[in-house]
């Protein structure tokens, strides 16, 4: 775990130190997503955010498409309300 003061700017700006940023792969340019949890700022890269959630579907067949199981389980949902 990396720690190091930082100050926040008048027009709150958080400027993140070179070692920090390095120790964090964060390069100029990169894309941060900012949330809080807990009284904590969480920054994030997107490309991070984005290989957590592959992981976590990855599970899932390819072949599969939840859109289309969602489509399929309202129109099944649809018929029998509308034969009710």
């Amino acid at each position: 775990m990396t720690q190091t003061e930082v100050q926040l700017a008048p027009q709150g700006q958080l400027v993140i130190p070179a070692q920090l940023r390095r120790s964090l792969g964060f390069e100029s340019g990169d894309s941060l997503i900012a949330r809080t949890e807990d009284d904590r700022l969480i920054l994030e890269k997107t490309e991070t955010i984005k290989q957590r959630l592959k992981n976590r579907f990855a599970h899932l067949p390819q072949t599969a498409s939840l859109a289309e199981e969602l489509i399929a389980d309202r129109r099944e949902k649809a018929k029998r309300e509308n034969s009710q």
